[in-house]
Formats: C-alpha cells, sequence, structure tokens
C-alpha cells in the first residue's frame, strides 16, 4: 500500500490545501494529512475545529477519488511523522519561488534524518497560487469576502470566529 503524508496546520484548510490534497489522493492508496500541533504559530482554530474541517472536506474527496483520505494530529519531527503514519513519501504544495527554497532546505534536512522517505512537490494550480491561511484570516477579520479561497462551511466558520 503506498502511504502519502500531507502535514501543514491548515489554519484554515483552504480551496488550494484541498487542491493539493485531490492531486495527492491520485498518487497513493492513502493520504494522510498531517495536521501540525503548532503552538508557535497560535492557531486561529484549535486542534479539534481544524481535524474536523479537513475530516468534514475530505470525506468528499475519498469519494470523488476512491483514495481513504484521514487526519492526523502530530507534534514530533515530520520524518517521525512519517514513518508513524508508514509513509513512504511526503507531499508539499508550491505556491512560489520562495516556498521552494524552504522546502528544499526541509527536503535536505529530512534525507539526513531517512533517506527512505521521499518528498514529492505539487505545484499550485495558478487560480490557488496566491492562497495562503493567514491571509485568508486575515481578510476574513476584516469582514471581507473569503468565498473564492474557501468552501463554504470554512467560510462560515471563520465568520462564527469574527463574529
Amino acid at each position: 500500500m503506498r502511504i502519502g503524508l500531507y502535514p501543514g496546520t491548515f489554519d484554515p484548510i483552504t480551496l488550494g490545501h484541498l487542491d493539493i490534497i485531490r492531486r495527492a489522493a491520485m498518487l497513493v492508496d492513502r493520504l494522510v494529512i498531517g495536521v501540525a500541533i503548532n503552538r508557535d504559530k497560535g492557531p486561529l482554530f484549535s486542534l479539534e475545529e481544524r481535524v474536523e474541517m479537513i475530516e468534514e472536506e475530505c470525506a468528499k474527496l475519498t469519494e470523488q477519488t476512491g483514495t481513504e483520505i484521514v487526519a492526523h494530529p502530530f507534534e514530533n519531527l515530520l520524518i517521525d511523522c512519517a514513518n508513524d503514519v508508514g509513509a513512504q513519501l511526503i507531499v508539499r504544495g508550491l505556491r512560489a519561488v520562495a516556498d521552494f527554497e524552504y522546502e528544499f532546505q526541509m527536503v535536505g534536512m529530512n534525507r539526513a534524518l531517512d533517506n527512505k522517505v521521499e518528498t514529492v512537490f505539487l505545484m499550485a494550480d495558478a487560480s490557488h497560487q496566491a492562497i495562503a491561511s493567514k491571509l485568508v484570516k486575515e481578510i476574513a477579520r476584516l469582514n471581507g469576502d473569503v468565498s473564492k479561497f474557501v468552501t463554504p462551511p470554512v467560510r462560515e466558520r471563520l465568520r462564527a470566529k469574527f463574529a
């Protein structure tokens, strides 16, 4: 069974994330969405809320792709999380050159820690390249329209947070 791991904070999950998840699901038999517990980032949504949003959104993708997609919170090293879930590959989405520079360093470090786990980069679809969770939260906080960046259920959760 080919298992992939797509890690991130998903605070909140965006249409860009969902595009990468849908495309990554075509490459593996099981896709684990690693939900990072990153206390330094101070997420807007709790871990439970982020996992719930991922499970809700990915249920539709599981039906469409036939690939099992599950959420898995983690707080350890990414490479250790990959080994914990049995992933042979880590999926990373790239939006711009700046993303590549950071990700390139991460791949080198992860390969030094465990060279059996490969990293696969998926370029963001052109329509999603500008989407960043941080910017989506800022737009929502200022009562802007985020409907181009997130699904309706996520948009409603953002509205509730900033009400």
